[in-house]
């Protein structure tokens, strides 16, 4: 049914919480495939002993790489791309199969809620453990559908589902965003452009964040290619001209209660034409002064 796409950076004793949690609490016959970058902690040797589908990197890929080398390896019709830190509920993939035969097409990019024990780790707070060695399964497992919100508009990032056909479409994640940052927003604008219209967060379908250590430990790694920090946000403000909290806002109109296919056109209020007017103030910046004085090349 679903093809589960895991990028992992030397974070073993995270990822086999998730993928426990897949093989316990799945209920299709779902495939688990991982990147594993660098893996020098024991995780291929992990892999390769429960026989799980991956591919590897001795470097730091980074999110963007590792996901679009795994999804090569996809043989399901549907793309799911998860963090390492995440513990997915009881049947998730009869909650998404449902949504999916609701819709009744593959336009659409479907994703869901995380919970955590802050707000920076899920839209839910329910503290269940901060890490892996204090996480509380039956805790987390007796209470978890007692924390709901609404379907929402727009996007969580991850984890999210889409189409293969789709996915390939659009050639998946964009490499320049290393390692990561800004990558999730700007597949959205590539399937935005592509006429996808239905983005939907389903409460239903729910994660436990331990708070993205993937992304936190690739900033800090010594064999990372380039400098990161905050260029994944210039990269998608020169990319598409706005920037991705507008896009958010103004086009997925995210954290918003889901009232099915979006518009193809925005509201155009005031706040609309101040918010896209300082989007186009940053942008000259960026390309003009920031990329200069700072002797950046993007």
């Amino acid at each position: 049914m679903f093809s589960i796409i895991i990028p992992t950076l030397n974070n073993l004793d995270y990822l086999k919480i998730c993928i426990e949690s897949i093989k316990k609490n799945s209920i299709f016959n779902n495939e688990i495939i991982v990147h594993s970058s660098i893996g020098n902690d024991g995780t291929v040797e992990y892999l390769k002993e429960n026989g799980i589908i991956h591919t590897c990197t001795e470097y730091n890929a980074g999110i963007c790489e590792g996901v679009n080398m795994s999804a090569k390896k996809a043989n399901h019709d549907y793309i799911l791309y998860s963090h390492d830190d995440f513990y997915f509920c009881p049947d998730w993939d009869v909650i998404l199969k449902k949504q999916i035969d609701l819709i009744g097409h593959k336009n659409f990019y479907l994703s869901g809620t995380m919970i955590g024990v802050g707000p920076k780790e899920g839209q839910i707070i329910f503290d269940a453990g901060r890490s892996f060695d204090t996480f509380n399964e039956k805790k987390f497992l007796d209470n978890y559908k007692k924390y709901n919100i609404s379907d929402f508009q727009g996007s969580t990032w991850a984890p999210h589902v889409v189409h293969k056909e789709i996915w390939n479409s659009v050639g998946g994640f964009s490499l320049e965003f290393w390692p990561g940052a800004a990558s999730d927003p700007d597949l959205n604008m590539k399937l935005w452009k592509k006429g996808i219209r239905i983005f939907k967060g389903i409460n239903d379908f729910k994660v436990y964040h331990f708070g993205s250590v993937i992304t936190r430990k690739s900033e800090k790694n010594t064999k990372k290619k380039i400098w990161s920090g905050t260029k994944g946000s210039k990269i998608f403000l020169l990319k598409w001209g706005i920037t991705y909290k507008f896009f958010k806002k103004h086009i997925l109109r995210s954290n918003t209660k889901y009232l099915g296919k979006l518009p193809d056109n925005p509201d155009y209020t005031i706040v609309y034409f101040f918010s896209y007017l300082l989007c186009k103030i940053n942008y000259f910046y960026v390309k003009f002064i920031y990329k200069f004085t700072n002797k950046i090349s993007f």
